[in-house]
């Protein structure tokens, strides 16, 4: 049965067990478990023009009415996590809902869409570069210029798209490099290798950044 997949955990397999039976209860707590992430990967890829218009809780409403619906489906045979299943349908609300919202514009995203991922929400750089900024700041950074943010941008920009989404699935998404493999369709050492090469040339280039140089 596909219940007794090991993608998914003990408890995750019974969760979903009594999920799909009906009990609402087993329901809400496979969201609960998984919530904060996609809600950080939702923030993280809401398109800046959506931002103050649409709120990531009510995106994420939308996605978890999706998922209810489609989630005896994934049971049946799951293929890759459930975590990993729930961001792809995430995801694909949330290109939904700015199709939705922003319609013909969307054909204008300046790289807000990469096409290795089929045309759904990708990290670009200017939501990086804010993330890199705010996680790192410190008080001498407090009043960071405009022309650092746009050094951080431009060295985002610089780099292989896939390189850039892996950065953002780890550092702002938080995920496994086992879920990095299955998000992207990379196997795990190929994941591990992109992440490497990302992260050390991400950190060439912060050290020439003043207040960058220990991370």
């Amino acid at each position: 049965m596909g219940y007794e997949t090991p993608v998914n955990d003990d408890e995750t397999i019974e969760l979903l067990r009594r999920a799909v039976a009906g009990d609402q209860d087993s329901l809400r707590a496979l969201f609960s478990m998984h919530r904060d992430r996609l809600k950080m990967m939702v923030h993280l890829r809401l398109s800046r023009r959506l931002q103050g218009r649409v709120d990531d809780s009510d995106i994420l409403q939308e996605s978890f009415i999706a998922i209810s619906n489609r989630l005896a489906d994934y049971a049946k045979e799951p293929q890759t996590p459930l975590f990993v299943w729930m961001r792809r349908m995430t995801e694909l609300k949330l290109a939904e809902i700015q199709r939705r919202h922003l319609g013909t514009q969307m054909r204008d995203a300046d790289r807000e869409v990469t096409l290795h991922r089929g045309g759904l929400p990708m990290a670009d750089s200017v939501s990086l570069a804010a993330q890199f900024l705010g996680t790192f700041t410190s008080p001498s950074l407090a009043a960071i210029r405009i022309e650092t943010r746009m050094l951080v941008q431009d060295a985002l920009n610089g780099m292989d798209p896939i390189d850039r989404e892996v950065l953002a699935l780890k550092h702002f998404e938080q995920l496994s490099t086992a879920e990095i493999a299955s998000v992207l369709g990379l196997s795990k050492a190929g994941a591990g290798s992109r992440y490497l090469r990302a992260i050390k040339r991400l950190k060439e280039i912060l050290t020439n950044i003043p207040g960058f140089e220990a991370f």
